[in-house]
């Protein structure tokens, strides 16, 4: 093989706890929840999903399950989405739905995994390209840029600005060829089976990835390097 694609969220880095994200907008200013009432909200959040790249949802609300589908489409169905799944917590006064979409888009929301700067610096190093791979709605380079990372990735193939979204072939094979590489050449590394796992149909390999909080996962990216002798 002589090139990687890595997926984003969960993969390269991680979202903020639920509780951080709450917490952070609520650090702006208005009322505060008590204890109990805050500890409620962040379960009915992470039980319908609303953070984008948080937990997984337990539950679509009724209506909600095509735009969710699609919401890496576009900008707006993204927005429409995320923000539809927020309200559906049921939010305290003074706690907008708006406001905890943005705060995830800040590159201070998310954080690299331990090992991904070191497995990209010596992917670098040893000459091997790399591109990222990502359903969302929104521009990530600027979380790139804000950890130091952005310097080691050659290419940013995102769901919103393709107009398609993983598992389609399609934007995997964009991948590939911003990478200059024939499918067969190149790895790609995610931690969701049916999306990322879907660049298997073009012929790439595939190394899958747990997703968990950046904390418990120090070390899920080391094996890349095996497969590209330095």
């Amino acid at each position: 093989m002589k090139g990687v694609m890595f997926d984003f969220s969960g993969t390269l880095f991680r979202v903020e706890s639920t509780e951080r994200w709450v917490d952070a907008v609520l650090a702006g200013g208005g009322p505060v929840p008590d204890a109990v009432e805050l500890a409620e909200l962040v379960r009915r959040l992470e039980w319908f999903g609303a953070l984008p790249g948080g937990v997984a949802p337990s539950e679509v609300p009724a209506g909600l399950a095509e735009l969710v589908d699609t919401r890496d489409l576009s900008p707006e169905l993204h927005r429409a989405a995320y923000t539809a799944l927020t309200r559906a917590a049921g939010l305290p006064e003074g706690l907008s739905a708006q406001d905890l979409y943005d705060r995830h888009m800040s590159p201070a929301a998310w954080a690299p995994y331990p090992d991904a700067a070191p497995v990209l610096g010596e992917l670098r190093r040893r000459g091997i390209p790399v591109a990222v791979v990502s359903n969302i709605g929104w521009d990530l380079r600027p979380v790139f840029r804000e950890h130091g990372l952005d310097p080691l990735v050659d290419a940013y193939l995102l769901s919103y600005e393709l107009g398609v979204q993983k598992p389609d072939p399609r934007i995997f094979r964009a991948g590939c060829e911003a990478l200059g590489l024939a499918p067969q050449d190149v790895l790609m590394v995610g931690d969701h089976l049916a999306a990322d796992g879907g660049a298997t149909v073009l012929g790439c390999a595939f190394l899958q990835v747990p997703h968990l909080p950046v904390d418990r996962r120090p070390a899920a990216l080391r094996p890349v390097l095996e497969l590209f002798p330095g």
